[in-house]
This record gives C-alpha cells, sequence and structure tokens, in this order.
C-alpha cells in the first residue's frame, strides 16, 4: 500500500492531508558520524523529510558488487533520519547529476563507447538491472509501506534535459515496481514544456526544477500536470563552484522570499541544498560546455548548514518563512559547533613521487602508444606515464587528442611544462638534453562530466604521443589510486632529494579534544590532503575555495598525522588549521 498518494490538488499521507517541507541533504557527502547531527538539524529548522541522492559509481565500483558500509551505508541513515521522525525522497537515479563525479554512473560501465547511456539500449538496462538486484532488497524495509521512511521514490533525474526515450523510462518504473518498490515514485525536470514532455511519465507525477520566478514556474508545471500536487523538487538556493571562478552565494533574504512564494501557493518543496557537505576524495564532478570546468572539493552551495553543518543566514531565516505554514518544533535554534584552536603543523618529512611511484603502483606495459586510464582499470586519481625520447635536442611534444584533465610533463625529472584539457592543449616545446632520456607524464583526473554528452570521457594519455614527429613507444603506465600512501617511505626533508617534482609531505599535529577544523595551505599550490588516513579531497591556489574542511570525527585525541601529495614545488615547511573556512571571494 503506498503511504503517500496524491488527491487533484496536494498530497495525503496515510488518508490525511501532507505538505512536504523537504531539504537535500547526500548522505556520501557528510562523515556518518555527523549524519545524526545534521538530521536533528533538519527538523529543527522545520523540515519534515529529506532527500538524498544514490550515487550508483560508489555503491557498486565493480560489476557484481555492492557497498554498503560507511560513508555508504544507506540503511543506517535512513534508520537515523526515521528516528529523528523524518520522512526521505529518494533518488537512485540511475544517473544523479548532482556535480559528481560521472553524474554518478559507473566508469566500467561509460568506459564502453558502444553503450548508449541512459537509453533503453539493453546494454545499458542489463547493467541497471543487475545493478537494482542488488540494492533495492536491502532497502525494501525502509519503504514507508514496511514501517520505514522513505515516502516517494524518483525515476531517473531531469531526463528531459538529456533524452526522449519514453521507453527507458517505462522501463525503469517497472523494474522498481517488480522490486517491490511500492511507494509514490516521480520525476523531476526544469520548468520548461520540452523538458517536463520529454522527461515526464503518464501515472507518475511530475515535479520541477527551478531557483526564482516561482509563479511562472508553477504555472509552467501546472499546465504540464493540471491536477495533483504542485512541487519543486530542487529549489535552488545556492550554487557550485568551479576551480577558477569566484564563490557563488545568494542573499538570505532574497531566497527565504522565493521559498515563501512556493509554500504560499500551497506547493510542496525541496530545498536544495539544505546541507550541501563535501566532496571528499577524487568525487567531485566537472562541467563541459565550451571547456571542461572542474568542480572544487567544497559542496558548501552557500546552503542553509554550512559545510561544517553550521546553521547560516538561510537557516535561520527559512525557518522563520516554515513557521508562517506549517509547525516548527518549538525548540531554540542549534548553535555552532566548536571548533579546534589554531594550530601550526610542521610539516617536516618527505617523499618525492616520480622515483616511488612503483611503491604505489606496478607499471603496466604497454609496447605501443599510452592508453587511457579507464583502460587501466583506474575510476579515479592519476596515471604517471613514464618512457623514454630516442633524440636530444629542441623539439616539440605532441599529445594527440590532448589530455584528460592535466599533465604535467618532466624530462629526466626536470618540470618542462604543463598541458590542460580545460584550455585545449596538446603541445609541448621542450629541450631533450641526451638520446634516451627519461619523459615523464603526470596525469591528474580533475572528475568525470556530470552534465551532458561527455559523461563518460576518458581521462589520461588520450593518444599517441610524439616527439618532433617521431612516435614515442614503450611506455610504464603507473595507476595511482592514491589509497596507500601509507606505503610511502617517508625521510626528514634535510634528507630527501629535494626536485622540483611532485612529492608527498607528511607531518604530525596533537589534538586534545576532537573537533571540527579547516587545513588552510599558504604557500603550496596544488595537490591532495589526507588526515589520519582520510582523503579531505583537492587543493589548489588558483582558488576560490582556500581551506578544506576537515570533520571533527577524523581527528582522534593525541597524536594526529597529515599527508599532502604537493604537485609543485614548495618551501613552505607547515600547514594551519584554522577554525574559519575560507570559500573565496564572491562574484560581485
Amino acid at each position: 500500500m503506498t503511504v503517500l498518494s496524491t488527491s487533484s490538488d496536494g498530497f495525503r499521507l496515510r488518508g490525511e492531508p501532507f505538505r512536504i517541507i523537504s531539504g537535500a541533504m547526500h548522505y556520501f557527502r557528510i562523515h556518518p558520524d555527523q549524519w545524526a547531527d545534521r538530521l536533528r538539524k533538519a527538523r529543527l529548522m522545520g523540515l519534515n523529510t529529506v532527500e538524498t541522492y544514490v550515487p550508483w559509481n560508489l555503491h557498486q565500483p565493480e560489476p557484481g558488487t555492492l557497498v554498503l558500509d560507511g560513508i555508504l551505508d544507506l540503511p543506517r541513515y535512513l534508520r537515523l533520519a526515521q528516528a529523528e521522525g523524518l520522512h526521505v525522497l529518494l533518488r537512485p537515479g540511475p544517473y544523479i547529476c548532482a556535480e559528481w563525479d560521472g553524474g554518478g554512473l559507473p566508469s566500467w560501465l561509460t568506459t564502453d563507447t558502444d553503450i548508449r547511456l541512459r537509453t533503453s539500449d539493453p546494454r545499458f538496462t542489463d547493467a541497471l538491472d543487475r545493478y537494482l538486484d542488488l540494492l533495492i532488497p536491502p532497502l525494501l524495509p525502509q519503504l514507508a509501506a514496511n514501517g520505514g521512511p522513505v515516502i516517494a521514490v524518483q525515476v531517473e533525474n531531469e531526463y528531459g534535459a538529456y533524452g526522449d526515450d519514453r521507453a527507458y523510462l517505462e522501463h525503469l518504473a517497472e523494474s522498481f515496481r517488480a522490486r517491490g518498490v511500492d511507494e509514490l515514485l516521480f520525476t523531476c525536470d526544469q520548468a520548461n514544456p520540452a523538458h517536463l514532455a520529454a522527461g515526464s511519465l503518464p501515472g507518475v507525477l511530475t515535479t520541477g526544477t527551478f531557483g526564482s520566478r516561482i509563479t511562472e514556474s508553477l504555472d509552467q508545471l501546472r499546465a504540464h500536470q493540471p491536477e495533483g500536487p504542485l512541487m519543486c523538487a530542487e529549489f535552488w538556493i545556492g550554487w557550485f563552484d568551479h576551480w577558477g571562478e569566484p564563490h557563488h552565494v545568494r542573499d538570505a533574504a532574497d531566497a527565504a522570499a522565493d521559498l515563501d512564494r512556493l509554500l504560499s501557493a500551497g506547493a510542496s518543496v525541496n530545498i536544495y541544498m539544505f546541507h550541501g557537505g563535501t566532496n571528499f576524495g577524487f568525487t567531485n564532478g566537472a562541467n563541459h560546455d565550451h571547456a571542461y570546468e572542474p568542480i572544487v572539493t567544497s559542496y558548501d552551495y552557500d546552503a542553509a548548514l554550512t559545510e561544517s553543518g553550521d546553521p547560516g543566514p538561510k537557516y535561520h531565516a527559512f525557518r522563520d518563512v516554515i513557521s508562517r505554514h506549517a509547525p516548527v518544533p518549538d525548540e531554540p535554534a542549534p548553535a555552532p559547533s566548536p571548533k579546534l584552536p589554531r594550530t601550526v603543523v610542521e610539516v617536516g618529512d618527505r617523499a618525492p613521487l616520480l622515483p616511488h611511484a612503483g611503491v604505489l603502483a606496478e607499471p603496466v606495459r604497454v609496447d605501443a602508444g599510452p592508453v587511457t586510464m579507464e583502460e587501466l582499470g583506474l575510476r579515479a586519481g592519476y596515471v604517471l606515464y613514464r618512457t623514454t625520447v630516442p633524440v636530444a635536442g629542441d623539439g616539440v611534444l605532441h599529445f594527440a587528442g590532448g589530455v584528460g584533465d592535466r599533465a604535467q610533463v618532466f624530462v629526466d625529472g626536470a618540470p618542462v611544462g604543463v598541458l590542460e584539457r580545460e584550455r585545449h592543449e596538446e603541445t609541448l616545446a621542450v629541450r631533450v638534453m641526451r638520446a634516451g632520456a627519461t619523459l615523464d607524464v603526470l596525469v591528474e583526473n580533475m572528475g568525470g562530466v556530470n552534465y551532458g554528452p561527455r559523461i563518460g570521457a576518458a581521462k589520461g594519455l588520450l593518444g599517441p604521443v610524439t616527439f618532433d614527429g617521431t612516435a614515442l613507444h614503450g611506455w610504464d603506465c603507473h595507476p595511482l589510486a592514491l589509497d596507500a600512501a601509507g606505503a610511502i617511505p617517508f625521510a626528514p626533508a634535510a634528507d630527501s632529494p629535494s626536485d622540483a617534482g611532485p612529492a608527498f609531505h607528511r607531518g604530525t599535529f596533537e589534538v586534545r579534544t576532537p573537533a571540527d577544523t579547516f587545513l588552510s595551505l599558504p604557500g603550496w599550490t596544488k595537490g591532495q590532503a589526507w588526515i589520519n588516513g582520510f582523503h579531505l579531497g583537492r587543493y589548489w591556489n588558483r582558488g576560490p575555495q582556500r581551506t578544506l574542511y576537515v570533520p571533527a570525527p577524523v581527528l582522534r585525541p593525541g597524536t594526529n598525522d597529515v599527508v599532502l601529495l604537493e604537485l609543485q614545488a614548495t618551501t613552505e615547511p607547515r600547514v594551519h588549521l584554522t577554525d574559519t573556512p575560507e570559500l573565496g571571494p564572491v562574484k560581485p
């Protein structure tokens, strides 16, 4: 029996009139020890529901597998939501966008360029069905009909912006039903006639996505769907950032006024985002319109709760608006969490990457030209490509097809240049001092495209490499997932050979009582950061983001360690832990 149903003008929950007042919170962007805290703060703002996507690529890193532990323990997250008295809107995709690596589609699937993604191509739907065979059964107890919190499940995601394969949408809806999902199904699309028409299904609730022009957007939704609830499934209250852009913010009063217009119109809402969280590790996505644009590590989104879970200006403004339309708990608004005292961390140990690449990954020998990251079976991270240049002299290295996404080039260990996908760069003038010189090319995957036709675009070296027209063969390809950085043989910096190449750096610091903090890296250029083995994500002095969020549960009383992979040369011997985030200058 469906617990949430629709009537001619709204929702009914167990037969009683009900309005969804929801906020988006992605469990996979929040440390699991902080889930309960964030859910409590959602209830205290006046939300009765939370929404989350489900990332296929993390839950199924290889065909036939399913990961449901740690930060991916979705059943636990759903139980915690129910314990807080919250309902859940579940958005399992299979495509989620979400500014997430590859839009949530697994790289083992998108690597096959013959598969027509997000269509009724049997190669796609067969892989999807095998995934749902594993994913849905452990979630069935969490459906409202079975006593759980999930009251509605989304079919695909903004499909009208991508395709018009009605048979695919019908297959997906039937796939949910056949596996025991009896809850209300819904689609969501941008509020214009073409998208709504292409992305909707008869018998499935249509919802819209928009952040402004409330009356116009609701009118478009009503024109498409003359009866039933009006719902904005993504009410955009902020935005995400690309590297090199200003930090995006939206005025709290402006967002609150539009929320009031939505609720005054009788519509239901899902605030996107209530709490954005963090693209930990290598999980950030990218966009590619005219150029490739990778997304930063922070997913703060200028949301109601900040990246570190503190109530921001929108939290209080939204709580006030909601109180005019629905009950709000008679409890004080939550206070900001405690922060670690400011700490300077000396980073005294060092290990250069190029000579230690074999410690991190055995090379794959390729006698012909280099192969892509996907062909090496690597979802994310780096590949170090190594060969020799047979002749000496001044010449031009040509990387046919470019690089995916950023390549640092070294000759006999000396840096000679950088190529970037976003600049469409393919050539580099170099001087080779001796025949047989070692050529190293370190290629960084900056994040998979999450929107549009370029999802699944290859990473690494994308074609043959030549030096003055002569093809270079015999490549050793090191796939660097960087999940075993602890194996690096560190030495005191004074004893470690210093060069201008990339290197790991390590330091320790003491903590009395763990609390949230922010890693600040003045004097450092670009790389990755770990604390106690937890991968915080990517830093880059290009900005706008200048600090990395460190969740309190990552720390421990006593001695803690920080490890950095710095891709450029640095003479800075320290990093800082600060009590204030720095997400960059805002767009004027």
